[in-house]
């Protein structure tokens, strides 16, 4: 029986499979990610999330399975914030030397 064999991906699976603007990409997952996690602790439901971020249900679907390319990063800090949330962005100078900086969603 041979092994299938497999290739460990980098920090962002998005720049691993090629994708143009990975890091956009990655950005937009994590934010989408934690509306879902607001949504499902406050149980609101797709409808009510819609209602409240002034978009269709539909979108709010397609967002949640992973096609969210319709929604700028900037909306989706809106989302967060009509959800109750600060949203705090910080810029600091990069000090790791053993990765290039980085964005990431806290």
């Amino acid at each position: 029986m041979r092994k299938k064999g497999y290739e460990i991906g980098g920090r962002n699976v998005f720049e691993d499979l090629g994708l143009p603007n990975a890091d956009e990409h990655v950005i937009k997952a994590q934010l989408v990610f934690k509306i879902e996690t607001i949504m499902k602790r406050r149980h609101l439901t797709q409808r009510e999330a819609a209602a409240l971020f002034g978009v269709r249900q539909p979108d709010i679907s397609k967002m949640l399975r992973g096609a969210f390319r319709q929604f700028s990063v900037e909306r989706l800090l809106r989302f967060l914030v009509k959800l109750d949330h600060d949203v705090e962005i910080v810029v600091r100078p990069h000090r790791a030397k053993t990765y290039a900086a980085a964005l990431q969603v806290l």
